[in-house]
């Protein structure tokens, strides 16, 4: 079987180059949760999850620049770079394609099970990529001065 730092490690990697296959990767129970934009995906759901990033972001690398593992909990930091190319689904509604190029600090927790991924847990600065891809500029509008 898989160490646990190869479940993670090769999660990252059909995340990018093989979006279909996320989802079994994932026990029968698993979950995917989306942190910022306050979303956790069950089951089939997360297949859902892979889709929308492939799409919005279809150039997506995920660089790891450190990742611990202590039995059965992963934690990576790393960066989500891209390039906004497609509709992005969020909580208040769809941000059509930018163009713009983003690069967001990020920190994931895994719950590695029986050779798969039972909890991923999605921690990326929600506001620094929102800033990054242009979106933010009517925030000001709604602070108080």
């Amino acid at each position: 079987m898989a160490s646990n730092e190869e479940i993670i490690r090769d999660l990252y990697v059909v995340a990018e180059k093989e979006p279909k296959k996320f989802r079994s990767l994932f026990t029968q129970n698993g979950h995917f949760w989306d942190v910022p934009a306050g979303v956790k995906y069950h089951g089939d759901d997360i297949a859902h999850a892979a889709d929308i990033y492939s799409t919005a972001f279809p150039d997506m690398h995920r660089a790891l620049d450190e990742l611990y593992v202590d039995r059965d909990v992963g934690v990576v930091q790393l960066s989500r770079n891209g390039t906004h190319q497609g509709d992005l689904p969020i909580g208040l509604g769809t941000i059509p394609a930018t163009g713009k190029e983003f690069h967001v600090p990020c920190v994931d927790v895994f719950r590695p099970e029986d050779g798969k991924v039972s909890a991923f847990d999605c921690y990326y600065a929600g506001t620094i990529m929102l800033a990054q891809l242009g979106v933010l500029a009517n925030l000001e509008a709604s602070l108080k001065k």
